[in-house]
């Protein structure tokens, strides 16, 4: 399946066709690129929360994954201990699954031991692929890819969890390391 065309006249990837969160997540967010350690540990953390849950269900709950991570500021989170893994094991308003928990507390000790090798947005952007995709239909979509696999060994060697290659494909999808939109797609290279 190519593009489809909403209500709204406006043609965008499937998943983003009709009105709500899920669009203005495609069209205001995906695929565009971020800047600095904080945007990156927010959405390699999502990423890994993501994995098997629906990513409305993670965009709903995004303003308190933010509250209770400190705004994914990695020195604070790199000092969560057990009874911060406790408390947010005990809210509700996040995914309470304590092995994705523990993996954004060591994740953020990871990218804060990143600073001293240029930090984690250099480290990713490092897997910028040569050829990126240009899919013109969902057939043709990848869910991972030589550089999300090397990505991924990359991370996991560096101290990281729950950074799978196809996690990492996401991340880089999301973040823009390249352009994730079907050819025909409104938001297809901007």
């Amino acid at each position: 399946m190519g593009p489809v065309v909403g209500e709204d006249g406006v043609a965008r990837c499937p998943w983003a066709g009709g009105p709500g969160v899920m669009r203005d997540y495609h069209d205001e967010e995906w695929g565009r690129r971020v800047s600095g350690e904080a945007a990156y540990l927010e959405r390699l953390t999502l990423e890994a929360f993501q994995s098997g849950l629906s990513w409305a269900t993670i965009l709903a709950k995004r303003p308190a994954f933010r509250e209770v991570f400190a705004g994914f500021d990695a020195d604070v989170v790199a000092g969560y201990g057990a009874t911060e893994v406790e408390r947010l094991m005990g809210d509700a308003r996040i995914v309470r699954n304590r092995r994705k928990i523990e993996a954004a507390v060591q994740n953020a000790r990871a990218t804060v031991d990143l600073r001293d090798d240029g930090g984690l947005e250099q480290l990713v952007l490092g897997f910028t692929p040569e050829q990126p995709p240009a899919p013109a239909t969902t057939e043709e979509l990848a869910t991972t890819s030589a550089e999300s696999v090397a990505l991924s060994k990359e991370l996991k060697r560096r101290g990281f969890a729950f950074v799978g290659p196809t996690t990492m494909f996401a991340l880089m999808e999301a973040i823009g390391v390249f352009d994730p939109h079907l050819l025909g797609c409104h938001r297809r290279g901007q």
